[in-house]
């Protein structure tokens, strides 16, 4: 019979695994045990078990070298020149070398830095290109210059007019107006915003002076010294005033001209804003009466073929070929005789006479689908001229993040689109005046008339919102609120813009002007008398100059391919080195971390054991003592006494002195050698 102890148990013990994965009856020898109770495994157990000691032997040996001889092997094996000559050569040249292989090192890292933070910087290269086809006509919006015929809307401004009229006396004759001081005036308006003088003559003592006679600053204006004050050294104001009067800021002009029309705009967009909408419509411009004249290329058109927006500056507003229910318009050929041809009535005799000081069309060009901001982009044309356009298209195509802050439909703008009703495309001027809108309804409480309007809020005026004047006027002049939209809001990545070549002509001339004035008012108006006048007419001709269009396209500047050729192309220059070796660098440094972690999972280990051994005062029990300990019920080691007094373990209980005990035949088993070669190979991996 031959004694044989499992490998695997003896390893455990070795190792110091805990006693609950040891088997519990005994049996030294059964290697098909379970964690924590005995058991019995088919063989396909031994095979695992053999797999995850082979695992556990190469996990615990590692890379198998030492700091010093990998970064040895690492020289002698590279395909980097420098670090082979500091083993190859002598000691003078190894240190030689190390230099040289230290100072072509940095300056590789220095020019990748460079390359790296050259190609981050998103750098873009612009390129024209031009080309010839057909293409779609632009959409053409026509607006009047004033925004409401003054036959209508004569009655919402009546107060207002009478008192612009006293303010206008006051400016121009102020004597001779003192004697209709008392006249019946609608002084409510004034109130919230008036006109003031100030004196200036004093530098230390302004004095501020109301054109009706008001007491500002304890100063009581007087006929005299207005008249002083008129002629010299003095200029006009708007006083704007919140908190019931007791923050007051005045917005100076050079010229009475420019107060009193300020003034007036704005006191009418108090009376605007608390008029519904359908009704401001009703009192503009119509279509029929406006649009006289309509051909396009060979084919005639009116003005049910334009789109009507209300657009608060103008008025009604007709757009031509917007794209928005048909099919954009494509134009034939290049060519005046191809473009779109008006005749449009603007009816002068009819403006508001403080609100609309200029007279003629405003026109605007610009892509399907999109708002005309005519205010801000269009041109006028005179009355009683004939105004050609030759159109010539830019196409500008950004590339978009990182290269360029733009958007393509402007879905992450983080600002709420309030031309979204028009169900038109993205535009970075939409943007701003949406933003603009959001900061008035959240620092005034109310939106601005002339700009679209959320659901839920109430358009400014003085007598739901008494300081909106006040608030709206330092909105208006903060550079903070604009710095804010500007970074908030991006530009579109496609973009198409229109640039015109404009000439003039009077039309029509003394000699047709007769026959086309009698023709057109009698298609007009079914009139044999002359109902129209030079004053009120104007003739567009808008045409493609010709098809050639300029594309100006951005393209990345340093692209990935420019920084990997740079890249190398340094590498090798200076290290004579390739991908490859790289590759090999980022493998040693690969060996450096296992080895660290080798080692520190052995510290660890250690320091586990030296306090597991700090508790036993004697050495540890050797395996023989382990084993028979296991097999010996009775076994006592031989420790020496703690102290005379006590035994050596003094907290416990006096054990019986044990008899011999019988014996255990499962410690003793006869196994076949093929078994015990088997456990043999498991030891030996």
């Amino acid at each position: 019979m031959l004694l044989h102890i499992n490998p695997a148990y003896l390893f455990k013990l070795l190792h110091g695994f805990p006693p609950w994965i040891m088997p519990t009856d005994g049996n030294l020898g059964d290697k098909n045990f379970q964690m924590g109770k005995p058991g019995h495994r088919e063989g396909a157990t031994m095979h695992v078990k053999k797999y995850l000691l082979k695992g556990l032997h190469r996990l615990q040996k590692g890379p198998g070298y030492t700091y010093k001889e990998l970064l040895v092997w690492y020289c002698d094996n590279t395909n980097t020149h420098g670090p082979k000559r500091i083993i190859c050569e002598g000691p003078k040249k190894k240190a030689m070398w190390f230099l040289l292989t230290l100072l072509f090192t940095a300056l590789v890292c220095w020019q990748w830095g460079i390359f790296i933070r050259t190609y981050l910087s998103w750098e873009v290269s612009v390129s024209l290109s031009v080309g010839f086809k057909t293409m779609d006509f632009p959409a053409v919006t026509i607006c009047n210059a004033s925004p409401f015929k003054y036959s209508k809307i004569k009655h919402l401004l009546k107060d207002l007019d009478e008192l612009m009229e006293a303010v206008l006396e006051r400016i121009l004759a102020p004597e001779l107006s003192h004697a209709n001081a008392t006249r019946n005036l609608n002084f409510s308006i004034w109130n919230h915003t008036p006109l003031v003088l100030i004196d200036e003559r004093n530098p230390h003592h302004p004095m501020v002076l109301d054109l009706f006679g008001d007491n500002h600053n304890g100063l009581t204006r007087s006929s005299a010294s207005e008249k002083i004050c008129n002629a010299h050294g003095c200029k006009m104001a708007m006083r704007l005033c919140s908190l019931n009067g007791t923050q007051c800021t005045f917005r100076n002009f050079t010229s009475a001209t420019q107060a009193v029309t300020e003034w007036y705009i704005l006191q009418a967009t108090n009376i605007f804003a608390q008029v519904p909408q359908q009704e401001l419509v009703e009192m503009s411009y119509p279509g029929e009466q406006m649009i006289l004249a309509c051909l396009f290329g060979a084919e005639p058109c009116n003005y049910r073929n334009f789109t009507s927006i209300f657009y608060p500056h103008y008025g009604n507003c007709y757009i031509f070929n917007w794209g928005m229910t048909e099919k954009a318009l494509p134009s034939a050929n290049p060519g005046t005789e191809f473009g779109l041809k008006l005749i449009l009535d603007i009816g002068q005799e009819d403006y508001v006479p403080f609100l609309a000081s200029t007279a003629g069309v405003r026109l605007m060009l610009h892509e399907q689908r999109s708002y005309p901001f005519i205010r801000d982009e269009g041109i006028y044309a005179m009355s009683g001229t004939e105004t050609s356009i030759g159109v010539l298209v830019d196409k500008l195509q950004r590339m978009g993040e990182p290269y360029s802050p733009c958007t393509v439909n402007g879905s992450e703008v983080p600002v709420q689109n309030f031309y979204s009703d028009y169900n038109t495309t993205y535009s970075i001027q939409a943007c701003l005046r949406s933003c603009f809108q959001d900061h008035m309804i959240r620092n005034c409480n109310c939106g601005h008339y002339l700009y679209p309007l959320p659901r839920g809020e109430k358009y400014c005026n003085n007598r739901d919102f008494p300081d909106w004047a006040h608030c709206y006027s330092d909105l208006q002049m903060s550079v903070a609120q604009r710095e804010t939209c500007i970074g908030m809001c991006k530009e579109s990545c496609n973009d198409t813009q229109y640039k015109m070549t404009i000439s003039m002509a009077d039309w029509p001339s003394e000699a047709s002007e007769d026959w086309i004035f009698h023709v057109l008012s009698q298609e007009r108006d079914q009139s044999t008398n002359i109902t129209l006048s030079r004053k009120g007419i104007v003739k567009l001709n808008i045409y493609f100059q010709e098809f050639n269009y300029r594309t100006i396209e951005e393209s990345a500047a340093n692209n990935i391919v420019w920084l990997l050729s740079n890249l190398g192309g340094q590498f090798g220059f200076w290290m004579g080195g390739s991908v490859l070796c790289l590759i090999e660098f980022g493998e040693i440094i690969i060996d450096f971390v296992w080895i660290t972690i080798i080692k520190l999972v052995a510290l660890a280990k250690s320091l586990r054991q030296r306090r597991a051994q700090a508790s036993y005062a004697g050495p540890p029990p050797t395996v023989a003592e382990l084993v028979e300990a296991h097999t010996n019920f009775g076994f006592q080691p031989d420790t020496a006494p703690r102290s005379p007094n006590t035994g050596p373990y003094p907290n416990e209980q006096a054990l019986p002195i044990p008899g011999t005990p019988p014996p255990n035949y499962d410690s003793l088993r006869l196994q076949p050698l093929d078994v015990i070669e088997s456990d043999s190979e498991g030891d030996a991996i």
